[in-house]
């Protein structure tokens, strides 16, 4: 029986300056600060633009520790949160990690600007404390400055930590083991909307998308970094809810589509089952896989991410999604609609080692990667292909308005709407050669149009696989496999 973890003094969180999360305090000696286990924080995250609040929930004590026991201190400070431990009795910051969350999401858009108030629940996996620590959650501001958020007492000998078993029964898949759990990038994947009758379709997707992952720069060349596993847990129902359609499916974890009202934006709904499911194996890095032909994917750093088992494009979102999550990458494209408002703040220097606001060229975070030659901003012919784009939406618009429109036969819509498909079809295949025979691309520069906004922000190449103006690109590039391999260095070693 669970019990609630009433006997945890709560704190006003305060004690600490802002940033201090993210400060490096020498070495750390994991055996004299912790045990080789996982201690799971589960706590309620809510609010509105205005104000948040987080409020414990159940504290787990579950299997051994999946990641480095040398590098126990966040150096990339890349997330919109920060959960911090610190030695009660000495003061002293043991282990930090930073990390982005569904509610971080919601405070941008449009509801929440309006003081509606939404309740998420949400996860923090640390290593098991020998001895009582602090715990303190930080948030980021609009200038990327760390501010107290909440903090709480921990006793690793409190009766309230629940120590049941993990075990569900579940399928548990080690597709390869290349080593000890502290010394590699352990992937998991979790199985989202297959039945008990498809349990052989889960194994061949597994199978599937591990040889996807390890297809690509820079997970191929790093093979051996990684322990990769699955876990399968069936669902009542297949499939995934897909509101806006009127389409809901009793799945195990709850994933739908229409996350964050925005059309294709896919996240788990039941935070708790996930973890709960999770649990039964070591984890760094945590994918979800949705059994859906739908084209959609999300990714929270530092938390997990989705993809579709059968959708379109299903391995550019797979390897998009996943770079989000594990590297703290950004989105590199403006021209698709987001449930965001207002993501960057102007004259402020993102923390996505992908973008800038290009304050200081000079400064460019990516200047060491740049191509010979390239000027800085980098001219693309951005107004030739955002013409393009108005072209291919005006048309697609006024396909719709003769297809729903009345009064027209249909075999005058079908002559209308052939005319339109013919045009459409020549532009949208001058869209998709624009980068694959642009003459800068796989170049380094900083090209304007990013983090869904067309002026003020920059990317380090025209296109690539944390864009979606063409998908047939499946190329991270130098700025971002060097993100990436930096977060593999940082856990493997």
């Amino acid at each position: 029986m669970k019990t609630p973890l009433i006997a945890l003094s709560l704190l006003l969180a305060g004690a600490l300056p802002p940033g201090s999360a993210v400060r490096a305090q020498g070495t750390i000696p994991f055996a004299e600060f912790f045990v080789d286990s996982t201690l799971r924080i589960d706590y309620y995250h809510a609010g509105s633009k205005t104000e948040e609040s987080i409020t414990l929930d159940r504290l787990y004590r579950q299997g051994a520790w999946a990641g480095s026991t040398r590098h126990l201190l966040d150096p990339f400070s890349l997330g919109r949160y920060s959960a911090s431990v610190y030695d009660a009795a000495s003061g002293r910051l043991i282990f930090s990690r930073s990390y982005d969350s569904y509610f971080g999401e919601y405070r941008t858009t449009d509801p929440a600007k309006k003081g509606i108030r939404r309740t998420y629940h949400e996860s923090v996996l640390v290593p098991l404390p020998r001895r009582p620590v602090r715990v303190e959650f930080e948030q980021r501001d609009r200038r990327n400055v760390y501010h107290p958020l909440f903090s709480c007492q921990v006793d690793p000998a409190d009766y309230h930590i629940v120590r049941e078993s993990p075990s569900r029964g579940d399928s548990v898949y080690a597709v390869t083991v290349n080593g000890p759990l502290h010394e590699k990038v352990d992937i998991l994947v979790v199985g989202e909307g297959y039945t008990l009758e498809e349990k052989g379709k889960f194994e061949s997707d597994l199978k599937k998308y591990y040889g996807v992952f390890f297809s690509w720069q820079p997970y191929k060349g790093n093979r051996e970094k990684f322990n990769f596993r699955g876990i399968f847990s069936p669902s009542p129902e297949d499939g995934v809810d897909e509101p806006r359609q009127g389409v809901y499916r009793h799945t195990l974890l709850g994933a739908s589509f229409n996350s964050l009202d925005s059309d294709r934006y896919l996240l788990v709904e039941d935070n708790k089952t996930l973890r709960d499911v999770a649990a039964q194996a070591p984890y760094d890095a945590l994918l979800v896989m949705v059994n859906s032909k739908r084209y959609g994917g999300g990714g929270l750093y530092n938390g997990y991410c989705c993809f579709t088992s059968d959708g379109t494009w299903n391995e550019h979102v797979m390897l998009h999604e996943f770079a989000h999550s594990f590297a703290g990458l950004g989105d590199e494209y403006y021209t698709s609609d987001v449930a965001y408002e207002d993501f960057l703040e102007r004259a402020v220097e993102p923390n996505e080692p992908n973008i800038t606001a290009l304050l200081d060229p000079s400064k460019l975070k990516w200047r060491d990667l740049l191509s010979p030659g390239i000027s800085i901003p980098t001219p693309w012919g951005q107004a030739v292909y955002d013409s393009l784009g108005a072209l291919r939406d005006s048309l697609t618009h006024m396909r719709g308005d003769i297809v729903t429109g009345k009064g027209a036969s249909h075999e005058e819509i079908a002559a209308k709407t052939a005319a339109i498909d013919t045009t459409l079809r020549s532009v949208n295949a001058r869209l998709s050669r624009f980068f694959l025979d642009h003459p800068l691309r796989g170049k380094v520069g900083a090209f304007e149009g990013a983090g869904y906004l067309p002026k003020g922000f920059y990317r380090p190449t025209v296109n690539s696989l944390m864009n979606v103006f063409n998908r047939e690109e499946k190329t991270y590039y130098p700025v971002n496999e060097r993100a990436i391999g930096r977060m593999i260095d940082f856990i493997s070693e």
